[in-house]
């Protein structure tokens, strides 16, 4: 059974917690592929799509020819728009497109379950009890994630809660990432090196995708 430590809010160490093996220890034929896949998938649906340059068409300026033909000994002349003129349009210049491409939700489960199970086999999950922060304190949250972790490295700290209060703590640490525990993904768990969670956000995290 896979335990990993449990700290108290002043970041002391107060225990252990077993990961549920449905989330934690998840096997597949071949999950580097499917994680490929799936992460892949998810940074194209991050992309806007609204690069875009003026062509040919586009450009401003006369489609007059700008000079005859031949006698002049230079070459065919074209138009002031034309891409080899300065300020004439682009050629094959990027236009706005949808790069959007639906993930199977199946695989986009499996997929967030192959990270957890990555980030637990590596021993980079935490588990803090739950927190109640009266007013946004960054300093606080700052002594917490230093007593628990102290590595400055990039860490994703999961609640169960959209709570102001905890979310304004954590904001303004800029290694410090924050999702709820119902809409984490695979990209954002792969993405940082150390995963903490609270206990509320496990047991959602439970009720939500361990199915």
């Amino acid at each position: 059974m896979l335990k990993v430590n449990k700290y108290s809010v002043q970041g002391e160490e107060v225990g252990k917690v077993t990961l549920p093996k449905s989330l934690f220890a998840v096997e597949s034929k071949n999950p580097q592929a499917l994680l490929y896949e799936v992460i892949k998938m998810y940074r194209a649906n991050q992309r806007q799509g609204t690069s875009s340059v003026q062509s040919r068409s586009d450009a401003h300026g006369s489609g007059r020819k700008l000079f005859r033909q031949k006698g002049t000994g230079n070459a065919r002349p074209g138009n002031r728009r034309t891409p080899i003129r300065v300020g004439g349009g682009r050629a094959f210049g990027p236009k706005p497109k949808n790069w959007y491409k639906p993930i199977p939700k199946k695989k986009k489960r499996l997929a967030l379950k192959l990270a957890l199970t990555e980030r637990a086999n590596e021993k980079q999950v935490i588990i803090v009890e739950d927190l109640k922060f009266e007013k946004a304190n960054t300093k606080k949250a700052l002594e917490l994630i230093t007593k628990i972790t102290p590595e400055r490295s990039r860490k994703l700290f999961i609640i169960d809660s959209s709570d102001p209060n905890i979310i304004n703590s954590f904001s303004n640490i800029p290694y410090v990432k924050m999702d709820r525990a119902d809409s984490i993904y695979a990209y954002e768990i792969l993405n940082c090196n150390c995963l903490v969670l609270t206990e509320a956000a496990l047991e959602k995290m439970k009720e939500v995708f361990a199915k």
